[in-house]
């Protein structure tokens, strides 16, 4: 292992996966498909209210700003949206990513990939990184009752991995949703990253342990432990 780490569990969109504004582009498609006009102020309103609250699960995105039956609906239509914009190859690893996991796991530290995606499409983004051999574990907010800012992603990881001391586990994401989850779950490293939707002084207002650029500076914060 590396330091006491046991378990490290990542985000995908921002944090380990780069996309370039695709969340945001397939955002968008969803609310004009529920009838938002993109010149609205209530387009506007909800255009901040997920940036806000990226990271957390999109169902419950929606579900905050649409009727419940609408909500149902933009949730398919974000996923089919961003699935399109995956199949289409405008995603990539982060610089470091698969090299971080290639050491982690080097060091029997397991790996967890979190999101806030529904299961469809964080597979569609595991199989055409061909990342499925490189991980141990993905996991959506489904898979395990509540997504962030609630440790319900982190603690699944810690079940399903046989890692049952959070003082094993570090948590890495570029929102405060990431901090805050990993801070309930009592995690020994929270970690967050200057690569995605949250910039510094957002991240700042969340819990942490360590800020750093991006995902390839982690080991560096682990190895100092």
């Amino acid at each position: 292992m590396i330091g006491p780490f046991a378990l490290a569990v990542l985000d995908m969109a921002g944090t380990t996966v780069r996309d370039d504004g695709a969340v945001d582009e397939a955002f968008t498609q969803a609310l004009t498909a529920a009838g938002v006009d993109q010149a609205s102020d209530r387009f506007q309103e909800a255009s901040q209210y997920v940036l806000e609250t990226m990271g957390q699960s999109k169902s419950d995105v929606f579900a905050a700003l649409l009727e419940p039956e609408a909500a149902v609906q933009a949730t398919a239509d974000f996923a089919r949206a961003y699935e399109a914009i995956v199949a289409a190859g405008r995603i990539e690893p982060m610089p470091g990513a698969v090299d971080l996991f290639d050491t982690l796991r080097q060091h029997g530290v397991k790996i967890c990939l979190t999101t806030g995606f529904g299961p469809s499409t964080r597979d569609a983004l595991i199989e055409r990184l061909g990342w499925a051999d490189l991980i141990d574990l993905a996991l959506s907010p489904i898979d395990v009752g509540r997504g962030r800012p609630e440790p319900d992603l982190i603690l699944g990881a810690m079940d399903r991995l046989g890692v049952p001391d959070p003082d094993a586990v570090v948590v890495v994401g570029d929102t405060t949703s990431d901090l805050e989850a990993g801070t309930k779950a009592g995690a020994r490293a929270v970690v967050g990253v200057l690569s995605g939707a949250h910039d510094e002084a957002t991240l700042a207002t969340a819990p942490y342990t360590y800020l750093i650029d991006s995902i390839k500076d982690l080991m560096g914060v682990l190895t100092a432990f």
